[in-house]
């Protein structure tokens, strides 16, 4: 099987610092058993441009994770990322960062039973879940899905 590849979703105007701790906590010299290539946009692109791109990105990931920080509220691009996910059938989880909790507002799509505390066992586990999952099945995930093998690949802008 292939190594599954990740986009991860956060709150660019919030939790930039979050979203470069979970990839940086994730490469390949950290305790971590996977790492992440993180190729995530670094600066603001044009409304239409940025939907294209996010669309592309989407398209070659086998699922979207979703940093959910504690001011999800004003996060549109996050809901409108989820919904591109959907509409690909790319499976979506959640991952609870700066002090957000089960008690924290989600953005919308993105369900409570779906999101997580940010511990690696509990990410590997969605993350083993997700390839089961939407598009996905077609491709013979899940089985077998050997977390210390796992590579996330945040797809570069091109």
């Amino acid at each position: 099987m292939a190594e599954p590849r990740a986009f991860v979703s956060f709150d660019f105007d919030h939790n930039e610092k979050q979203k470069n701790l979970f990839a940086g906590q994730a490469k390949s010299d950290s305790p971590t058993p996977f790492t992440v290539q993180d190729w995530s946009s670094k600066s603001r692109l044009p409304q239409a441009i940025w939907e294209a791109e996010i669309r592309k990105k989407l398209a070659r990931t086998n699922m979207c994770i979703v940093l959910v920080g504690r001011t999800m509220a004003s996060a549109a691009g996050v809901a409108k990322e989820i919904a591109m996910a959907g509409g690909q059938d790319v499976p979506v989880f959640g991952v609870y960062v700066d002090g957000a909790t089960a008690a924290s507002r989600l953005p919308a799509g993105l369900a409570r039973s779906r999101t997580v505390p940010w511990e690696w066992k509990r990410v590997a586990a969605m993350v083993d879940k997700c390839m089961t999952e939407g598009k996905n099945r077609r491709v013979g995930g899940g089985t077998g899905c050997l977390w210390s093998l796992l590579t996330f690949g945040l797809l570069p802008a091109r």
